[in-house]
């Protein structure tokens, strides 16, 4: 098999992951990141590392955005919100997570395969992203990739895209904005 060919594959994949959204389900995500005050977001390994990528965009354009962990991280209120990315939703320390953020009154949101799940409970609202992690095969969604590489690529993307429509919702020069805040040292 050619490379090209797997990456028609996972290009495929995730069409038919995003193909099978609820488009209403990110309006609402996106309608709870322009409400909140602070925008929290948390992971675990790669979920982690998609998430992130959402957080560091919040943050170009204008965003308190934090990734929970993280030493400069504060407090979550009640008028925040967690975004939480978890495949399974049942996470061990994302679901304590969870807990906390509603024990003190904020808003929490996830991104899951798993809606029916414990964090999936908790949540105010959830992205249903059906993508195959390896934790819960048994969900019948096959993949050619390992892991839980669809939805991680998934929460990724699906964050650029809330990026882009939260952008589009003003004039101006968007690259230009997102590089008045981008690192300078680098």
């Amino acid at each position: 098999m050619e490379i090209k060919d797997v990456l028609r594959d996972i290009t495929d994949e995730l069409a038919r992951t995003f193909d099978a959204m609820d488009e209403g389900q990110m309006d609402e995500l996106e309608r709870r990141i322009l409400a909140a005050d602070r925008v929290f977001v948390a992971g675990a390994g790669r979920s982690l590392l998609a998430i992130r990528g959402l957080a560091m965009r919040l943050m170009h354009f204008g965003f308190t955005a934090y990734v929970v962990g993280e030493t400069v991280t504060p407090a979550i209120g009640p008028s925040d919100l967690l975004i939480i990315a978890s495949g399974s939703g049942s996470t061990g320390s994302l679901t304590v997570m969870a807990q906390k953020c509603k024990d003190v009154g904020a808003s929490l949101a996830l991104i899951t395969t798993r809606p029916d799940s414990p964090i999936g409970r908790l949540a105010d609202h959830i992205v249903h992203l059906e993508a195959y992690t390896a934790k819960l095969p048994e969900s019948g969604i096959k993949s050619v990739q390992l892991g839980g590489s669809t939805f991680e690529q998934g929460v990724l993307i699906l964050g650029d895209a809330l990026i882009i429509d939260i952008a589009s919702r003003s004039e101006g020069d968007h690259n230009a904005e997102l590089m008045t805040r981008h690192a300078n040292l680098e």
